[in-house]
């Protein structure tokens, strides 16, 4: 058997834990089975992460207050759903001459954001798939869950063991490059790194266009697109489109399945602040309680709210999309529109492997590195 063929069954088979991981009865079935695969030493070592792991999701607020155990659990399953044999062959199959053709691995280091639970998971995988090795600057805000999911996949497939290494210091000793930040950050990025082979990500949003045709469970989906994780994710929709005579009190009941995030505090605290802010100043906005929607040719919203624009026609849409494809990291509607492709209302936060962040082929960056001395 191949290294490849052993990484790829080892991703699918750490997919499967992590799929499971929220149905307890399932996931206790699986999880003896997977024991009896082990030595007794290995064994134990799954005794003791899974411990630390489920010790993590129900105690994750107190380290970090964005991540609520229910968004945690979101964010497991959702990648574990990616891994399945299925996703990872139609992902794989046009790059496994060239994974199997790598055969001197280089260290990778990549700057990870903590804005959302595992959000450099697809980078770490893409590292690992690859047959590189993977050097990895962790936020402090999400510095816990990859380590504990690396030492899981180091006992499904145990030459993954010295392929990772996870530290909150500044990087050193690297062959390439891979980092995520603001646009602010990314200029830090591009001078320290810029000598070395890169993927520097900037500031991007998720973007959807109404029709007003919308069903209700379509706008029940989009309240997914909006507020998972707080709405803090690049992936989120942070900015609407909408025809010039919406009616937004079609909008607020498909809303109502996340009122409960107005209990958050660091939530609440951004609505009072930034409805303060609009009252103070007179400005208009719509508001249902624990989201404030502001007329605004913005892109990026504060946290509880979110910018729209009124548009005539989709030709509008259309002409806005050519000047700002480098600001969208996903566009949902059910509308079909130029130049970008269109997400499925509730599939922002549900990515494909290969939805590469920022339209840029990670996979294939580092497939190119071979020919680095």
């Amino acid at each position: 058997m191949s290294s490849f063929i052993k990484r790829k069954q080892a991703f699918i088979r750490l997919g499967e834990y992590m799929t499971l991981f929220s149905d307890s009865l399932t996931f206790k079935d699986k999880y003896k089975v997977w024991s009896k695969e082990l030595t007794l030493d290995r064994q134990n070592q799954f005794r003791i992460i899974q411990e630390q792991f489920e010790e993590y999701i129900q105690n994750s607020t107190h380290y970090n207050p964005w991540f609520t155990s229910d968004f945690l659990l979101n964010a497991i399953r959702s990648i574990g759903e990616s891994l399945s044999l299925e996703k990872m062959d139609q992902w794989l199959k046009s790059y496994e001459k060239e994974i199997n053709n790598v055969t001197t691995s280089k260290i990778i280091g990549v700057v990870m954001a903590g804005n959302l639970p595992l959000v450099g998971f697809h980078d770490y995988l893409c590292v690992l798939i690859s047959g590189h090795k993977i050097l990895a600057k962790v936020s402090k805000d999400d510095s816990k869950l990859l380590p504990l999911l690396h030492q899981i996949l180091v006992l499904f497939e145990p030459d993954f063991e010295n392929k990772a290494e996870f530290t909150q210091e500044t990087l050193k000793g690297f062959d390439a490059i891979i980092a995520t930040g603001s646009d602010n950050t990314a200029r830090y990025f591009e001078y320290y790194f810029g000598k070395y082979p890169n993927i520097i990500r900037k500031n991007r949003n998720g973007v959807a266009v109404l029709n007003g045709r919308e069903s209700n469970t379509e706008l029940e989906k989009l309240a997914d697109d909006i507020f998972m994780y707080f709405g803090l994710g690049c992936r989120n929709v942070s900015k609407l489109f909408v025809p010039r005579d919406y009616n937004f009190d079609i909008l607020f009941p498909a809303f109502k399945k996340y009122e409960n995030i107005a209990n958050h505090n660091k939530y609440a605290n951004n609505y009072d602040y930034n409805k303060s802010i609009f009252m103070i100043n007179k400005i208009k906005y719509y508001n249902n309680g624990f989201v404030l929607l502001k007329e605004d040719v913005l892109f990026s919203s504060p946290i509880s709210v979110i910018y729209f624009e009124y548009y005539d026609n989709l030709e509008d849409i259309n002409k806005w999309i050519s000047f700002q494809t480098d600001k969208i990291q996903c566009l949902i509607s059910n509308e079909t529109l130029e130049n970008i492709e269109c997400l499925p209302f509730g599939k922002a936060q549900q990515p494909e492997l290969w939805d590469y962040a920022d339209g840029i082929d990670t996979l294939k960056f580092l497939l190119s590195l071979k020919q680095i001395n």
